[in-house]
């Protein structure tokens, strides 16, 4: 898959099928999205294009508002995006003045000019333009005035999957991570960089690696302990037209192949036990006792096992840690 940071380093193609959309966490609904988009290109001897935009435009236009938190990072979808085949994904910038593009402007530019469209395959609520203007109707009203043809994803067919993405991030700021993995369609992860901490897990025989998440628009399950899958794992391919030498590290030689992931116990809370005054992101990968710090990390969360609480020291914690072991152990082996 090709990537674009820019709609301005695409060159336009002969035969453009595109698809415009956010697509945070790419799950079961956007599917039947790019499942047809990419029949479509199949059909018409087209090459798919995915449109998307980052910053979030909910980030860019309510600046105010912090609750925002995305399913995956810009990097995670583009590896998600490249797994299910996509040829060509065109992350442009958002700004205020792109928001106040008009439809027709939109169309015109972004979409005509700029990538060549001759198809366009469309999720039944998409908006578009200066104040969400534009949507199906438009994009029917110039097609024969721009040459290219639009097909709509029908509301019934996209609600079959019966999913959102702010049903998705609900059910994982819930800890809800078994319900939201259905709606998915895969094991909802998130991809830090391994810090050290203060080390209190290695003296009573449960070591972790803690994580750092750079981006604070990333969504974090509830404060808990979660079965876990964990992998070192570069999420962003290089494209061969990709600028941006920027990438996670290839696996360290410490740790197994990513087709082999290690299991794990991931805590997420303030550690209430030894009075933390920070929420920590942890996790606890079984059979391993290896030196990563600064490797970066992919953890897929599989099920929940229990809520944070305080207990009265070291040696009932350790006891319980011992019986979530066991419990995700169990989860594993169904």
């Amino acid at each position: 898959m090709h990537i674009y940071h820019d709609i301005r380093e695409f060159k336009p193609l002969q035969n453009a099928v595109v698809t415009i959309g956010t697509f945070d966490g790419v799950h079961l609904g956007h599917r039947k999205i790019i499942s047809r988009l990419q029949e479509v290109a199949r059909q018409t001897g087209g090459e798919t294009v995915i449109l998307t935009f980052f910053p979030h435009p909910r980030m860019i236009l309510h600046p105010e508002d912090q609750n925002l938190k995305l399913i995956t990072t810009i990097s995670e979808k583009a590896d998600l995006l490249a797994g299910l085949g996509i040829d060509h994904l065109i992350i442009t910038p958002f700004s205020r003045d792109f928001s106040n593009l008009s439809a027709e402007e939109y169309i015109r530019e972004m979409l005509v000019n700029r990538i060549g469209t001759k198809k366009i395959v469309i999720g039944y609520d998409h908006r578009f333009g200066k104040d969400r203007s534009g949507g199906l109707a438009e994009l029917q009203q110039f097609a024969p005035v721009y040459d290219y043809q639009v097909e709509e994803i029908p509301e019934q067919d996209v609600n079959e999957v019966a999913v959102s993405s702010s049903r998705i991030r609900v059910a994982v700021l819930n800890g809800e991570v078994s319900l939201a993995n259905q709606f998915l369609g895969y094991a909802f992860f998130i991809t830090g960089k391994v810090i050290r901490g203060d080390q209190i897990g290695r003296t009573i025989g449960y070591p972790t690696a803690n994580l750092f998440i750079e981006e604070n628009y990333k969504l974090i399950p509830a404060d808990g302990i979660y079965a876990v899958e964990v992998r070192a794992e570069r999420l962003e391919r290089r494209a061969e037209n990709q600028k941006d030498d920027t990438m996670l590290p290839t696996p360290d030689s410490a740790l197994p192949a990513p087709q082999t992931p290690l299991l794990g116990m991931a805590y997420i809370g303030h550690r209430p036990t030894i009075n933390g005054m920070t929420r920590n992101i942890e996790v606890n990968i079984f059979d391993f006792n290896s030196d990563i710090y600064n490797q970066t990390l992919q953890m897929s969360f599989h099920a929940f096992i229990r809520h944070d609480v305080k207990f009265a020291g070291l040696e009932e914690l350790t006891r319980q840690l011992g019986r979530d072991k066991e419990s995700v152990l169990s989860f594993f082996s169904r």
